[in-house]
């Protein structure tokens, strides 16, 4: 049994220290990309809070067999920013996050920040599949096979997505 199927036993069976565990392992990835996904915080909180609010409430529908615990808390993250973009397109900010305004060099704090700036404008410019699939690969380093897992796509469809986002970055970034 791996540690992901101990855990999700655990708290299946209504253990509270690891669904603990499991909050304080996976809180900080799931807020990365769902900050990603909306551009501010508020939002964060509130779909991280409940993507965790299904881990324990819906434990019993993890399956070990078709995805590990991470891949599948952004599967529910991924559904949940989704359905927030489609019924609110206004949302998407450009409010910063302290992991991107920390630079070791302050003399080129400046233009960094335009070129992050400017990544930020074409992400959220890109439709919302793309913009996923782009955030799910580079920023939380996931396969393409759990990429496709997460997005509920095959491979090869996710590899489309993801040529298309890198076209549509590169046109955006270019202009």
């Amino acid at each position: 049994m791996t540690d992901d199927e101990v855990l999700m036993r655990a708290i299946q069976a209504g253990d509270s220290h690891a669904y603990n565990s499991a909050v304080r392992q996976h809180i900080k990835p799931l807020s990365h990309y769902a900050f990603r996904m909306l551009g501010n915080s508020k939002d964060t909180e509130d779909i991280v809070q409940e993507t965790l609010l299904r881990l324990w409430t819906h434990a019993q529908s993890w399956k070990p067999d078709k995805a590990g615990v991470s891949t599948w808390l952004h599967r529910i993250a991924h559904n949940l920013c989704i359905d927030y973009l489609r019924k609110d397109k206004s949302s998407v900010s450009s409010e910063l996050s302290e992991d991107l305004e920390s630079s070791d060099k302050p003399a080129q704090a400046p233009e960094r920040e335009e070129r992050l700036e400017a990544l930020r404008e074409a992400l959220n410019a890109l439709p919302e599949r793309q913009r996923s699939a782009i955030i799910l690969s580079h920023y939380q380093g996931f396969s393409n096979r759990e990429i496709a897992e997460v997005m509920g796509i095959t491979v090869d469809a996710l590899e489309s997505i993801l040529a298309r986002a890198r076209r549509g970055l590169r046109a955006q970034l270019s202009e």
